[in-house]
């Protein structure tokens, strides 16, 4: 065996080891992972902090808390948002039963040809009990919460893990770097270089254009809503827009505030409806034509190969799988560049 073919083995068997530990380390690696993808994200504004003269450990503190105010201030949108939906449902459920005995009793006792008994009152006076003894429930789901205790306990580790690994790596990032540099081989040293610097081109794109992507469905959003006359037509669709780099989560939540919002407005059925609609075609518009225009032109990846992207990582990885698709495949499309120009210089091409 040459030595070069023995090389190529040792690295095959380092690569097929370090596999097996990330399969093997998986349940652990999560808010790892999760720390790894923010200070990526979070790195250059550092750097610019760092630029001005600002310490390394102070620019870290800077930017993360500056990702704490953004969360808190989701919050408070939020929060009022449901509070106040919430009242609302409470004040509107009773003219909503009196209006469902007048209007779907007689439809009900046509379609079954039966005499049906309707009792406002106890309809009213059941569900305002279930309503208020909600919070009695979940007290009563405490105890059943407290018996899986290592895993609430896992979870709340894993939770506090993200910030605190995210703070060393965002500090430590040009140290951890180096070393990396240091480990490659010599004679690799410039292709691994010219690879890093075009994968780290190529998500720098990526992230641009998911801003880019959020910032265009939030206005997407909010006028449509507006237009539907929606009343918190500004929080939902800003919530809505800003979340759309979570597959679905914007869309769900979104949906779900606007639905309750819109039950709570509107009397009729149609109104409701034509905030589906925005909804739907938000949908649409983001997945056909937003993301692969804005995002899949940036790094390089056909339209197609975007949706198929995003259904294939779904498919194999699940949730993070789609959340992580549109930034592998463009690792895997630089790889697969690099391969290609090895392959054409090849002896075994100029033999073909």
């Amino acid at each position: 065996m040459t030595l070069s073919r023995f090389a190529a083995v040792q690295w095959l068997s380092v690569a097929a080891v370090v596999a097996v530990l990330l399969y093997l380390l998986g349940p652990i690696l999560t808010p790892f992972v999760a720390a790894a993808i923010l200070a990526y994200i979070c790195n250059p504004l550092v750097q610019r902090l760092c630029g001005w003269k600002v310490p390394r450990t102070g620019a870290v503190v800077l930017v993360m808390g500056g990702l704490l105010l953004l969360f808190i201030l989701l919050l408070l949108i939020m929060l009022p948002l449901l509070e106040k939906e919430t009242r609302l449902f409470l004040a509107r459920l009773p003219d909503w039963i009196e209006a469902a005995r007048v209007n779907l009793l007689p439809q009900l006792q046509q379609w079954f040809g039966a005499e049906l008994q309707w009792d406002s009152q106890a309809v009213k006076n059941a569900l305002l009990s279930h309503w208020q003894s909600a919070g009695g429930a979940a007290a009563k789901l405490l105890p059943i919460i407290g018996g899986s205790t290592g895993a609430l306990v896992a979870l709340l580790v894993n939770l506090l893990l993200i910030p605190v690994a995210m703070f060393y790596l965002l500090r430590d990032w040009n140290e951890m770097v180096a070393h990396i540099d240091q480990v490659v081989p010599r004679q690799w040293h410039a292709k691994v270089r010219e690879i890093a610097m075009e994968v780290d081109a190529i998500l720098a794109e990526f992230l641009r254009g998911q801003i880019s992507v959020m910032l265009l469905m939030s206005v997407f959003y909010v006028v449509g809503l507006w237009l539907a006359g929606l009343e918190f037509a500004l929080p939902i669709g800003i919530v809505a827009g800003m979340l759309v780099f979570v597959p679905y989560l914007g869309m769900i939540l979104g949906l779900l505030l606007a639905t309750l919002a819109a039950a709570m407005q509107f009397t009729a059925f149609g109104s409701v409806l034509l905030v589906w609609a925005v909804f739907g075609a938000g949908q649409l518009i983001e997945g056909m034509v937003v993301t692969p225009w804005l995002v899949g032109d940036r790094i390089g990846l056909h339209p197609l190969a975007v949706i198929f992207a995003l259904m294939a990582f779904g498919q194999l990885f699940g949730f993070f799988g789609v959340l992580l698709a549109l930034p592998l495949a463009a690792v895997l499309l630089v790889a697969l560049r690099h391969a290609k120009a090895a392959y054409l210089t090849s002896e075994m091409y100029q033999k073909t």
